[in-house]
């Protein structure tokens, strides 16, 4: 089932989430509908506080960044071919190398794109969809978009990460986004 997208303003987006257990009511079919959902709203991530709920579960593709790169562009990244995992109650163990800039976005912030640093590498320890701890260290854009996941579970936006005055800057777009003055492709829920 595709699930309604949270926007910016909502309360859950600046939620720190929650350990899970197994026992987490539904969560085969919520990880299903969170993977149908990315992929109906054209995204490479999407982290449960962005389908209202204040849970450590994100699930990222960023495989997919890598099938539409030229020969060339994939060069920039020789050890990131990119990967398709579910993360629960995921933890940054380190971050490692030089912060370097990427023109993010967010399903939750639409139609708002800014160059934002993060560090080259991220060290995760985290359960995967059958409960297995692993630990595992990413890097380049999937690092990235698992770092910029990561943010919405400890109730961070990429906004956050850009410069005040640029921030101050986008406050009209950013204000029409949480009263519902915006137009996409896909559902969105908007705070009351």
């Amino acid at each position: 089932m595709i699930l309604p997208i949270v926007a910016y303003g909502h309360p859950v987006l600046r939620t720190v989430a929650k350990n899970i257990t197994p026992e987490y009511p539904n969560l085969d079919q919520l990880i299903l509908d969170m993977w149908e959902t990315m992929y109906y709203s054209n995204g490479v991530g999407l982290a449960a506080p962005q389908i209202n709920r204040d849970i450590r579960l994100f699930v990222v593709d960023s495989a997919q960044i890598f099938t539409n790169l030229d020969d060339k562009e994939k060069l920039e990244y020789p050890n990131d071919e990119g990967v398709k995992s579910v993360f629960i109650n995921a933890h940054i163990r380190e971050l490692h190398g030089d912060d370097w800039a990427y023109n993010e976005g967010c399903l939750s912030i639409p139609k708002i794109r800014e160059d934002v640093y993060r560090p080259e590498e991220v060290t995760l320890d985290y359960l995967d969809e059958n409960f297995q701890p692993q630990t595992r260290t990413f890097n380049g854009i999937t690092a990235r978009v698992i770092l910029h996941e990561y943010d919405h579970l400890e109730g961070r936006l990429f906004i956050d990460h850009i410069k005040p005055l640029k921030r101050k800057l986008l406050k009209g777009k950013l204000d029409d986004i949480s009263k519902g003055k915006v137009r996409v492709d896909y559902r969105m829920m908007f705070a009351k």
